[in-house]
């Protein structure tokens, strides 16, 4: 799905901060809990990325998907260390900025509907707790199916998400409270994204622990290859690879 002009939030955030405007994208769940959330951190250059982010580029190699590319901080690091990258969006303007930025590929495509056009990759990437782009316990699962085809036999998905057991938030305990008692995984997050006129379609988003992700994989094709957790926070990189068995 390609978000249209009017619902595309995110996209005009990012296309104002690169014209030197100042922009915030507005965070709201739906039970009415609202956050604003920095943008900035999509247009900066590696050394101000998380730490753990940092390290898990390590464990990157060969052709690469950027999933959920933005403004291409990903796309570009990895270009500038010689890797042939692709960065999906399914934000037409997101696409345009990282295209002005430098960005090589930048394709329209929805993670939950990878065409066999992209070609297959040896590594996934899913930075900036992209790994919530899973949505649901059923989704992901189709979803790793799906990247498992389209990545070689040593491929591999390197990502990041956010623990939400760690949280002290007591809002956000009793949303992951009464996601227990709805059957549903406690970081399940039911939100939109705002900015001046413009709001985003709802959309699902999964935060989960380790110990989470390591039971939702079962039966794709994916282990659990290292965990890089966050020394202060609930954040962590996960390296997800192939199956042998």
């Amino acid at each position: 799905m390609t978000l249209p002009a009017d619902r595309d939030p995110f996209g005009l955030v990012l296309a104002d901060l690169l014209a030197g405007r100042d922009a915030m994208t507005i965070v709201e769940r739906d039970d009415g809990y609202f956050d604003a959330e920095d943008s900035r951190f999509y247009l900066r250059g590696v050394r101000r990325w998380p730490a753990i982010e940092r390290q898990a580029l390590r464990y990157v190699r060969g052709r690469v998907l950027d999933v959920g590319t933005g403004a291409g901080r990903v796309a570009l690091e990895l270009q500038g260390r010689g890797r042939q990258v692709v960065g999906i969006d399914v934000s037409p303007r997101a696409a345009r900025v990282a295209r002005k930025r430098g960005v090589k590929d930048v394709r329209m495509a929805d993670l939950e509907n990878l065409a066999d056009s992209l070609g297959r990759f040896d590594t996934v990437v899913m930075f900036g707790n992209n790994l919530g782009l899973l949505q649901s316990a059923a989704k992901a699962r189709r979803i790793l199916r799906r990247l498992h085809t389209v990545t070689f036999d040593r491929g591999r998905i390197v990502g990041t998400n956010f623990d939400p057991h760690k949280t002290k938030n007591p809002q956000n305990r009793a949303y992951h409270r009464r996601n227990r008692e709805a059957g549903r995984l406690p970081g399940q997050i039911r939100l939109r994204l705002r900015y001046r006129h413009l709001t985003s379609p709802w959309m699902e988003w999964l935060f989960l622990s380790p110990r989470e992700l390591e039971t939702l994989i079962e039966g794709t094709g994916w282990r659990i290859g290292r965990i890089l957790p966050a020394k202060d926070s609930g954040e962590y990189a996960a390296i997800l690879e192939k199956d042998s068995q």
